[in-house]
């Protein structure tokens, strides 16, 4: 079984996830972007909040200009060595410039989260046996960062050269 944690607490998933040939509920949804692209007038005329789930392979470019009218990003990791979303989640938040909820799903490990909030991650889809307090200390177990990423924190080059 699997939550969300959200903003480092337990949240109710406002949406609901819509298979491909299922009928749209009430209320907000997720759905894929082959389903978005079939239905996408439909899908936007609900004028509810509307989420999208991208396979590893499909990049948030894809959206092109309905990334405006999106409430949710969900980025799935098939497997945890499959880095792709660590750089869909950054491209969304900087070069993308996307503000909504960016979600992680699927294979991730414990020492991943740390990094996944640093590019741009700020819902998880975790298994039972993660809790608040694991992914507190998971944040906090990197004290220095090497890499440059979308939440502004200065690297250990930056610190070393005084910025």
């Amino acid at each position: 079984m699997t939550r969300l944690l959200k903003h480092g607490r337990f949240a109710d998933d406002l949406f609901t996830a819509v298979a491909d040939d299922a009928a749209l509920p009430e209320g907000a949804v997720v759905v894929s972007l082959k389903r978005l692209r079939a239905d996408r007038d439909a899908l936007f005329e609900r004028n509810t909040p509307l989420g999208v789930r991208l396979k590893a392979e499909e990049s948030p470019e894809l959206l092109g200009a309905d990334l405006d009218r999106m409430s949710l990003v969900v980025l799935e990791f098939p497997k945890f060595r499959d880095g792709r979303a660590f750089s869909w989640a950054r491209m969304l938040r900087t070069r993308l410039g996307f503000k909504g909820e960016v979600r992680a799903t699927g294979d991730f490990l414990y020492d991943q989260l740390s990094h996944m909030t640093r590019v741009g991650f700020d819902a998880f889809e975790v298994k039972d046996s993660v809790t608040a307090e694991v992914y507190e200390r998971a944040l906090k177990e990197m004290t220095f960062v090497y890499q440059p990423s979308s939440d502004g924190r200065k690297t250990i080059r930056d610190l070393r050269a005084g910025k």
